[in-house]
């Protein structure tokens, strides 16, 4: 029976990490949803000069929603929602609001609601980073690409907006 005990601890850490996961590409996957045309629309607004391509976004935001995964499940592991209850709840208000962002620019051509939107975002993406760190630090260093990616996002949205004042 005690032989069993670190097969089990192991096992909840690997579905623990499987859920932040699958939680996190859950997400990932209503955004894709909202973004279903974004191709069209997206070609048809006028970009600044250094806008990425618009094939780098995917695996760009594939790589962050797996280093979120992993940064919750960091924080979860020191004792879950129970301990770690504000850390966490900050992470899924922060993943909501990334969700939403999709949905507004993309699917409701809303540019300007979806630049604040992104403003909000970054606060709550900067508050569970140190919230994280406080927790556990290598968590808090996993969102700081995420950061980085968001507040050029912002700059990004904010510029096809007033690009674009008959499309958004």
């Amino acid at each position: 029976m005690i032989e069993d005990a670190p097969r089990l601890a192991l096992r909840r850490q690997l579905l623990g990490l499987l859920g932040w996961l699958v939680l996190c590409f859950a997400v990932s996957a209503l955004g894709a949803v909202a973004s279903l045309n974004a191709s069209d629309f997206y070609a048809r607004l006028t970009q600044p000069d250094w806008a990425p391509p618009g094939w780098l976004f995917g695996p760009v935001w594939t790589t962050l929603y797996a280093m979120m995964a992993v940064s919750a499940w960091l924080v979860w592991r020191e004792g879950g929602f129970g301990w770690q209850g504000l850390a966490l709840g900050l992470f899924l208000a922060q993943l909501a609001l990334n969700g939403l962002w999709s949905w507004l620019f993309f699917a409701w051509h809303l540019g300007g609601v979806a630049f604040v939107e992104v403003l909000v975002l970054w606060l709550a993406i900067a508050a569970t980073l140190v919230a994280f760190w406080l927790v556990a630090p290598l968590a808090g260093v996993l969102l700081l690409p995420y950061l980085a990616w968001v507040s050029f996002a912002a700059v990004l949205n904010f510029s096809v907006w007033r690009l674009n004042p008959a499309l958004l």
